[in-house]
């Protein structure tokens, strides 16, 4: 396995033959989606679409947390402009993940929430530790889900679960989201990476081509919900109830919200 990166970096990337492993390095905000890691993904992103030795990617956050989502110590913007803006990387990342050539794969261990859950399932495959557990946890801080998961959640599960998932932000462990069709596999703890690495072996005996295809055609309709979300979250950033909602968040305690 070749590094292309220090230990130091927010993304670590190697490679495993013809698959190239994406690893979140943010283990100090439980690899929360920093500016520094939205930039460094995006960048392995493009580079790994435009390498053709590469048949399939794998994205994890090691044995710890997949990701605990949104930055919200970096959550401060000024004016609308700022916040829409806000969402142009972020975007970007979703589209090159959901409409990629290559097949991708989570592996997940610990927590997967908020938009580290939105990460996950932008992949094609999820593979989870036993422990895993998913949670939308967006209105907790006074926001709607964001990262395409409101396009990529009712796809996997249905519109039903999918309702009782984004409006009760409530943990899915790792035993009902194989029930319901939200993960594709279970793994004992610490073996995620290692299922999942099997998984992408898998493409090296099918065409390329066709794959791609197929993802091209099951992503539509993403669009409509990125352009969607872009404009109400960043609407919802200004509001007092995600004021509220971070404020609990970094006091510990419940929030109090007015729906203001």
């Amino acid at each position: 396995m070749t590094p292309a990166h220090t230990d130091a970096a927010p993304l670590i990337e190697t490679r495993e033959g013809a698959v190239a492993i994406l690893t979140f390095n943010e283990p100090a905000k439980r690899n929360a989606l920093t500016a520094a890691l939205r930039v460094a993904l995006w960048e392995a992103i493009d580079r790994i679409e435009r390498d053709p030795d590469i048949r399939a990617v794998i994205l994890t956050g090691g044995p710890q947390a997949f990701s605990a989502g949104g930055d919200l110590s970096a959550m401060n913007v000024e004016g609308l402009a700022q916040a829409r803006e806000r969402f142009r990387l972020l975007h970007a990342i979703v589209r090159a993940i959901v409409k990629s050539s290559k097949p991708y794969v989570a592996a997940v261990e610990g927590w997967a929430a908020g938009a580290g859950f939105s990460m996950a399932l932008c992949c094609d495959t999820i593979v989870a530790g036993e422990s895993a557990r998913f949670i939308a946890a967006f209105p907790k801080v006074g926001l709607v889900a964001d990262a395409g998961l409101l396009h990529t959640l009712p796809a996997r599960v249905g519109l039903g679960r999918a309702r009782q998932i984004l409006l009760y932000a409530k943990p899915v462990d790792t035993a009902a989201a194989l029930a319901m069709g939200l993960i594709d596999e279970t793994a004992p703890d610490g073996m995620a990476m290692e299922r999942a690495l099997a998984r992408a072996r898998e493409f090296d005996a099918l065409a390329p081509l066709p794959t791609a295809l197929a993802k091209e055609y099951l992503a539509r309709g993403l669009d409509e919900v990125l352009d969607w979300e872009r404009s109400q979250q960043a609407a919802l950033f200004f509001t007092a109830d995600h004021a509220e909602g971070k404020a609990a968040f970094r006091d510990r305690r419940p929030p109090r919200f007015q729906g203001r």
